[in-house]
């Protein structure tokens, strides 16, 4: 009886942690939520973690395999940790940076795609500074090839 006790008492204990931390990454994440992918912010588990007073390793194994049905999508917990670039006296959220990448490459005109270099000094525009090298990094892991290999010849 106590050992089924404590089982009870545990699963209602993880439930609690992964509502605390869903309703943590949801505040700190409320302009994605209403506006979209651009307005991602940068976060880490230290964030999450100092809001709620648990440790960084915790948020990590409680948003490990974890997914949240929203309005904008299903999305793995961990989806909405990434890392920060400059964005004029702010910072933008990796995945807002590949959306931007993924926006310039969907416009760009078949027959002369735009080169990394180009992608790179039009994000500069939008106050995004990152090398030509970060653009070639998250135009791969997009899946999108290289502007050579997106070239239409009609």
């Amino acid at each position: 009886m106590r050992g089924a006790m404590w089982l009870i008492k545990s699963i209602h204990q993880r439930q609690r942690t992964i509502y605390r931390v869903t309703q943590s990454i949801v505040k700190f994440q409320r302009s994605f939520f209403e506006k979209g992918i651009d307005y991602l912010r940068p976060m880490v588990l230290k964030d999450v973690a100092d809001d709620i007073e648990m440790h960084e390793s915790t948020i990590s194994r409680v948003t490990t395999n974890k997914y949240v049905h929203t309005p904008r999508g299903t999305f793995e917990l961990k989806y909405f940790f990434n890392s920060g670039i400059p964005q004029g006296g702010d910072a933008i959220a990796s995945e807002s940076v590949k959306n931007q990448i993924l926006k310039i490459v969907k416009n760009e005109n078949p027959k002369k795609p735009a080169s990394d270099k180009q992608i790179a000094d039009e994000l500069a525009r939008s106050q995004i500074h990152i090398a030509r090298r970060t653009v070639a990094k998250y135009r791969e892991n997009l899946g999108i090839p290289p502007s050579s290999k997106r070239k239409k010849k009609f």
